[in-house]
């Protein structure tokens, strides 16, 4: 909504020619940012070569933070953008005048979709878009005074990054996960052990009597990051395939709503299946968030159980289950449809007595389970997760036997059960599970009660309306084959089933998760090429440490090429595999030159953000990732840091799982494999709120322009015609953005910094208000006129000692800033500076120069350029950044003396002036003798005295 400037207003050029004004915040602001720049302020340095020596400056603790990466945007940034940036860098600034060395930095997670969209719309390179975003980016972010070591900035599409984005890749595709080290090791240990028979061949055969095809078959089922045919959204209308995000509820592309199908295709995986124990284990000893930590144990999902064999025509069909004590109530079994002995299973003919309602209406089970098949490959797999109202399945023709009772069940696949979680395969109890319960109601398959109900249903299901899930209850039904469940608990009951399962061999207690691995191929081109080259066998090699980083090659179309949006009888074609000249290459690793080709898929973008806090360490090393004594120094383990890391993290919740629990990954592999000495990433993580913004929408819905919006008696109005409001995200899309550049302009960037900063709680969204900014602004202009002359521009401070009210405000105000600035409390911070800059204000005359120092100090972190700027008026001509913080006077912070209310029958009846240090009982016989308190008790008899020192004394008559 259009405002008018009231940094703009005042007082004329007449009367106060050196008041603190937009034009002067501006001035001030450039030229302080170009001193830092030249000065090399905010360069942090390495224990090797800078800390060696300067010993005073060795002998610092340090301090390295971190954001979470940004993405150049073409559109750069608007108000709600920084608002973490400016939370570090206040952080970091509290923590340099605390006396530690700090690393504060920001580099750009710059490969992603958004620049190749780009790209194939107009033809211009992405790195071309990305570079351009990146410099637009940089220099909005400068303007806010943000204190990065910029020595230390890169992105994650320069070459000299990628190239150890690379080698990382490589050192997990030559790893393989040892369980009872319990660690990743080197794949030639495991060869070797094949090598010696320490451990066997899966088939039985030697190793030497492999072929070179065999062997890579083996060590793909162990490496790390390993290439199989794996289940993907494909979309022919536009030639890629997309992430479950990138699909809509009903199964069709987010982008261009063509038809998503499931697909098979040959991808690179990451195998973090393999820590999912370490990662749940690890989460403990993280200063995180709760909420987030949750958020990780449920996506790794881990639960015990047993895995069941159900025989079917002399094979098995194996199940994990979480209730192993109910499988004498199991009637039917599912199959994921893309499980691989559906087809084995499935009969030319119908058997007799198949239910109509069983057969989807198709002559023979094979016409239903294709159909089926492919109804099911148009959905995505949270839509087939969804709690659908509706069941959907088909019988396979198949019936399996239940080995706890002998009874033979039906074998039906349906979409709700998917391939990728357990084993694909489900025993159905529906009398205790929703989803079974529903489609065994609209299957007509019998319902059998093994866990009895605690309400008064009773355990007759045909009246039931819905499933009895329990687990504390008693199982019912349950005897047969020797082994009996009845009478027991759920806890008991499963104990007892999985002992018999072991001993009768037909299964075996164990533990699953829902982790998946990681997906890790993209059909696209600007990603990191993976560094891998298949011989004429197919079989996969890495390129040697000498040939990275390997760079994306120029192409002349950087679209995927599509197909009719119908085809699901497709595969991709990726922009990489029409350079031919780059895909088929000789090459020599080791043993001769040789025909290869090389990988055409790409990265995902979430590769360079997996490890990108180790390369600020050692930006410029090209002989390694980063130097082990300057990776310990910023990032080892401590007492209180028992997995290292980086001692703050800040950013969106948002990146809750995937993000977060990738890097968490990468670095125990390289942990693990010894090149760090941080098993995790990131010791404490703190997520910021969002800045949000008014949304106004016309009549058809459509967002207009915020900036034009008029209020008229609590309606909103755009021209002339009257539109809706709604609080929702800031962006461009919706009309709403406001840029930092115009707030700057307006007010400074020292006032945008505060107004973010004491918006709210930082961890809390709040909502966007120009005009509220005007506020921050008043403040730095009040704080400025308590120490310059605004008609003179002279310095007003004087070096008398300040009286004992001043000196109270003064320390007590130094004692909350510290404790807030440390515990990222700056809304409370600033509001603790304004309430000391308004007392000085308030006193009148000259402020004490020490007074005004310790001001401009406290100030520094929040409002930097400001404060560099008075702290030169007030004759220092070192940087503010070194200072230290003031250091409050304890003596002045506690009250000599605080007001304790005294109540009896609860009503209060004195109120006493007592020392804040008075102890319990001593409050107590005071105010016992108090004269008021005396009068009013009237000689009753005190039944008990409830004393909280300082200011509380209850007495009970």
């Amino acid at each position: 909504m259009s405002e008018t400037n009231p940094a703009a207003a005042g007082a004329s050029v007449d009367t106060a020619p050196h008041r603190y004004t937009a034009a002067v915040a501006a001035e001030i602001e450039a030229r302080w940012q170009d001193f830092w720049d030249a000065e090399g302020t905010y360069a942090a340095p390495n224990p090797k070569g800078d800390l060696a020596g300067d010993p005073e400056l060795a002998a610092r603790p340090k301090k390295f933070i971190m954001d979470m990466f940004p993405y150049p945007s073409g559109a750069g940034l608007h108000v709600g953008h920084p608002l973490g940036y400016i939370a570090t860098d206040v952080f970091a600034r509290y923590q340099r005048m605390t006396g530690h060395n700090v690393l504060h930095t920001l580099g750009f997670d710059a490969f992603g979709l958004p620049a190749e969209q780009h790209a194939v719309a107009t033809g211009e390179h992405p790195r071309v878009t990305t570079e351009a975003a990146i410099t637009n980016m940089k220099s909005q972010l400068r303007r806010l005074g943000l204190g990065h070591d910029k020595r230390r900035s890169f992105a994650t599409i320069d070459p000299d990054y990628y190239k150890w984005t690379q080698w990382i890749f490589l050192q997990i595709f030559n790893s393989w996960y040892d369980d009872e080290a319990r660690k990743a090791r080197p794949i030639a240990k495991l060869v070797a052990q094949f090598e010696s028979g320490e451990r066997a061949v899966p088939g039985g055969r030697s190793w030497n009597a492999l072929s070179a095809v065999e062997r890579a078959d083996v060590l793909g089922e162990y490496r790390l990051a390993y290439a199989s045919d794996a289940p993907v959204n494909w979309c022919p209308g536009l030639g890629t395939v997309l992430a479950n995000e990138e699909v809509t509820a009903d199964g069709r592309s987010e982008r261009g709503n063509f038809p998503v199908f499931k697909a098979k295709l040959r991808q690179w995986n990451m195998r973090i299946t393999a820590y999912a124990d370490r990662l749940l284990e690890d989460l403990e000893e993280l200063d995180w968030p709760e909420a987030i930590k949750l958020q990780q144990r449920n996506w790794i999902g881990r639960s015990e159980g047993a895995r069941v064999d159900f025989p079917i025509d002399g094979e098995n069909i194996t199940v994990f289950t979480t209730r192993p004590d109910t499988l004498f109530g199991a009637s039917y079994m599912v199959l994921a449809p893309e499980h691989p002995l559906v087809d084995k299973f499935t009969p030319a003919a119908w058997p007799e007595g198949t239910h109509d309602v069983w057969t989807g209406g198709h002559a023979t089970p094979a016409e239903a389970v294709s159909a089926y098949r492919a109804q099911a490959a148009s959905k995505s797999d949270v839509e087939r997760q969804a709690e659908a109202k509706d069941k959907t399945g088909v019988f396979t023709g198949s019936y399996a036997t239940n080995p706890v009772n002998g009874e033979k069940i039906p074998v039906f696949i349906a979409d709700y059960v998917l391939m990728g979680y357990g084993t694909g395969a489900i025993m159905a109890v529906p009398a205790h599970d929703v989803r079974d319960f529903a489609f065994a109601r609209a299957f007509e398959l019998p319902i059998t009660c093994v866990v009895e109900p605690t309400d008064d249903r009773g355990t007759d299901t045909s009246a039931w309306d819905d499933a009895f899930v329990s687990y504390d209850a008693t199982i019912v039904n349950s005897t047969g084959a020797g082994v009996s469940l009845d009478g027991l608990g759920v806890v008991e009951a499963k104990a007892r089933i999985t002992e018999w399962l072991e001993r009768s061999g037909i299964g075996e207690g164990t533990v699953n998760f829902r982790l998946r691995d990681w997906l890790f191929s993209r059909q696209r081109y600007w990603g990191e090429p993976f560094p891998i080259v298949y011989d004429e066998d197919g079989v996969a090699h890495a390129l040697p440490e000498s040939m990275l980083p390997l760079e994306l090659p120029e192409v002349e179309d950087y679209s995927p090429r599509t197909f009719e949006p119908d085809d699901a009888d497709t595969q991709p074609e990726t922009p990489l595999s029409r350079n031919e000249e780059w895909v088929d290459v000789t090459l020599d690793l080791g043993d001769g030159p040789k025909k290869y080709r090389r990988e055409t898929n790409t990265m995902p973008n979430w590769a360079g953000s997996c490890w990108y806090e180790l390369r600020y360490l050692d930006p410029h090393n090209d002989r390694q990732m980063v130097d082990p004594e300057i990776e310990r120094y910023w990032m080892g383990p401590g007492e209180d840091r028992p997995h290292g890391g980086v001692d703050l993290y800040v950013g969106g919740a948002e990146h809750a799982v995937l993000h977060l629990l990738y890097a968490r990954f990468w670095s125990k592999v390289l942990y693990d494999l010894g090149y760090v000495s941080s098993a995790e990433p990131f010791h404490k993580l703190f997520n910021q709120g969002m800045i949000q913004a008014f949304v106004y929408r016309d009549s058809r819905g459509f967002a207009v322009p915020a900036a034009e919006v008029e209020e008229r008696d609590g309606a909103f109005y755009y021209e002339g015609e009257q539109v809706s409001r709604l609080l929702g995200k800031m962006g461009k899309s919706l009309k709403n953005a406001v840029t930092p550049e115009s707030i700057c302009e307006e007010y400074g960037a020292d006032t945008l910094r505060l107004y973010e900063m004491a918006m709210g709680p930082l961890d809390v969204s709040r909502p966007w208000d120009t005009r509220a900014v005007v506020g921050q602004f008043r403040l730095l202009q009040r704080l400025w006129r308590n120490i310059v002359d605004e008609a003179t521009g002279e310095v007003t401070v004087v070096d008398a000692e300040p009286g004992e009210d001043t000196l109270r405000a003064l320390h007590k105000a130094i004692d909350g800033v510290r404790q807030d600035l440390e515990g990222l409390r700056f809304n409370t911070a600033i509001a603790k500076v304004t309430e000391l800059n308004n007392h000085l204000t308030k006193a009148g005359g000259p402020v004490s120069r020490s007074v005004a120092e310790a001001l401009v100090l406290l100030v520094a972190p929040l409002a930097p350029h400001i404060a560099e700027e008075l702290w030169r008026k007030l004759g220092h001509t070192d940087t503010v950044v070194h200072q230290d913080f003031p250091v409050a006077d304890q003596a002045y912070v506690v009250d000599e003396a605080v007001t304790c209310v005294v109540q009896i029958k609860g009503k209060v009846k004195a109120r006493l002036e007592v020392p804040p240090a008075i102890s319990e009982e001593e409050l107590e016989k005071v105010a016992l003798a108090d004269e008021k308190v005396v009068a009013a008790l009237a000689g009753a008899p005190i039944r008990k005295v409830i004393v909280r020192a300082p200011k509380l004394v209850n007495i009970v008559v």
